[in-house]
């Protein structure tokens, strides 16, 4: 082991809450199973309009609980969460995760256990299929398609990613990072509020010259967008708004160029219009919509922006 039996380093846990405290409190009662005895839980509640969120301060009164005003979206409720930590490393888990009671041990091992690894992320599986994975590590973007494969995804688990390796992302649904990382990269861009918010961090601590592994005996399972919907208007908008955010953030010459002709003249064009076809107007215009906010904010130097911790 890289760290001995009598000292665990303290690991903050950061959970962002909205509209899902029953939810969220399942979270917090997987967490309170685990055998890693070192651990905070920080709740970051984003002004969830349609639920009682103070259930979940009732119930765990030992939690850090942070009530925001406005629903400032994912990755500013994460670094809110960022913000409050006490530990040497910080876990981001999405609350409509349960995890494994071993689980911890394994990310903060593989930390510990080598100063240039900047993030890692568990194998996920489904909460529904738990027999079936999720993420067991990612392929590179393409950067003129702005695609990429989550390796293993909906295979059944027969143990055939035993190992752990690099991989190109962590998955921001469960991703452990040291914070001195976190404080020689920054925070996560406001700029993306859902949606690629992970993946431009990780893009930064590598460009940092860390490297992202996948570590195959921590295990978790996912509920997968019990918030958003799997067809929501909100999920079209920021998914296709946010990827060509991240493109203008961290992809450049003549990729950036090609990626951009291939999102406007091809992808979001054939999408959108199928919608339309479909009689889905509302997902129509959620893709000329998050096009319009690229012309709005066409010189905006936030967009390029890293807030530090």
């Amino acid at each position: 082991m890289a760290f001995s039996t009598q000292k665990y380093p303290l690991v903050s846990i950061i959970t962002v809450n909205y509209n899902q405290s029953k939810v969220t409190c399942a979270l917090i009662d997987s967490l309170n199973k685990i055998t890693y005895p070192n651990f905070e839980i920080i709740v970051i509640d984003n002004a969830s309009p349609d639920d009682d969120a103070s259930l979940i301060k009732r119930t765990y009164p030992n939690v850090v609980f942070v009530e925001n005003p406005i629903n400032y979206g994912f990755a500013a409720g994460n670094n809110f969460g960022l913000m409050r930590a006490r530990g040497e490393y910080v876990l981001l888990l999405n609350n409509d995760i349960e995890v494994m009671p071993n689980f911890m041990e394994p990310l903060v091992n593989k930390l510990a256990s080598d100063k240039t690894i900047g993030a890692v992320s568990p194998l996920i599986k489904f909460y529904y299929a738990p027999d079936t994975i999720q993420y067991a590590g990612y392929t590179p973007i393409n950067y003129i398609t702005m695609r990429n494969t989550a390796l293993g995804h909906k295979q059944k688990d027969i143990g055939q990613f035993d190992q752990d390796y690099e991989t190109a992302y962590a998955h921001g649904a469960a991703m452990m990072v040291p914070i001195e990382v976190v404080k020689q990269v920054g925070l996560m861009s406001y700029i993306f509020f859902l949606y690629y918010e992970e993946a431009d961090w990780c893009a930064r601590i590598k460009r940092a010259g860390y490297s992202i592994h996948f570590v195959h005996n921590s295990k978790v399972l996912h509920k997968e967008s019990v918030s958003t919907g799997k067809l929501s208007t909100l999920k079209i908008y920021y998914l296709n708004r946010n990827r060509i955010v991240f493109m203008r953030r961290n992809v450049f010459g003549r990729d950036f160029y090609l990626g951009i002709a291939y999102q406007l003249l091809v992808a979001i064009p054939k999408n959108a219009f199928n919608y339309l076809i479909r009689g889905k107007t509302a997902l129509f215009y959620a893709y000329y919509r998050a096009i319009g906010w690229h012309i709005r904010h066409l010189f905006d130097d936030e967009i390029h922006e890293n807030p530090q911790l």
